[in-house]
């Protein structure tokens, strides 16, 4: 069940029975030569509806823009300071929270969204424990990579090995390309450089990557590898969400 498709009635029949809610989040930034740059929401998007399709949860709007500031010195990317995706994961957590949605999961697609999303939710935490009227709902909050689980990893070393890299990853282009046939992209690359060391701004990850890939080889996505990716990872994450519900 997807919250866009839905009227407010059929919204407060769900929370009738059940107080979850699956959220997908990604990033719009540069994904190297081959890559869409919406990949990372396109991923978290596709995989958190077949999440619902398979276990008739709630899924809320795809939060489409992350924190991405390391990929603005290429054109397109477009970022949240962490203090704004805070405040935005705060703000679309606790409106949800006002008509009685209790248990987010969230389905992330882009490592940079990590860390913030760890700080939102010690803010909705802290936000309950230093309310002494008890009028800040109690939620329980977490966050799973879809391309973090057992399966997928093993797939996506059978598939790339050691080109699998970091960012512009086969493995999410694959993805994409198996749900956007209509828009898979061919570009020329060189050979992979080496990762020297960490970046820091956007300036410094171009000088260090030029193209924008981290490690990976995208050339090697194809879309059979991203049909299979996206059914394990709906598995995976399936089996996670429920798990989440049930918890006592």
């Amino acid at each position: 069940m997807q919250l866009s498709l839905c009227t407010w009635a059929e919204v407060e029949a769900y929370l009738g029975r059940a107080d979850g809610i699956i959220v997908p989040i990604g990033s719009t930034e540069q994904h190297g030569p081959n890559g869409l740059i919406g990949t990372d929401a396109i991923c978290a998007e596709a995989v958190a509806n077949g999440v619902g399709e398979e276990t008739g949860a709630m899924v809320g709007p795809v939060m489409s823009i992350g924190m991405a500031q390391h990929h603005l010195a290429f054109p397109g990317s477009i970022t949240l300071r962490p203090s704004t995706m805070i405040a935005f994961v705060s703000d679309y957590v606790f409106s949800l929270a006002r008509h009685g949605f209790r248990r987010f999961f969230f389905i992330n697609g882009h490592g940079g969204n990590i860390a913030p999303l760890s700080a939102a939710f010690s803010e909705l935490y802290a936000a309950a424990s230093l309310d002494a009227s008890g009028s800040v709902p109690r939620l329980r909050c977490v966050s799973r990579n879809w391309f973090d689980g057992a399966e997928v990893g093993k797939l996506s070393r059978e598939f790339y090995g050691d080109r699998l890299g970091s960012h512009a990853t086969p493995s999410e282009v694959a993805l994409t390309q198996f749900l956007h046939p209509a828009h898979i992209k061919k570009a020329e690359m060189p050979p992979v450089t080496p990762t020297r060391r960490r970046f820091t701004d956007a300036l410094d990850l171009r000088a260090l990557h030029p193209d924008g890939r981290i490690g990976s080889e995208p050339s090697l996505a194809t879309p059979e590898h991203g049909r299979a990716l996206y059914e394990a990872a709906v598995r995976e994450c399936s089996a996670a969400w429920r798990s989440f519900v049930q918890e006592a």
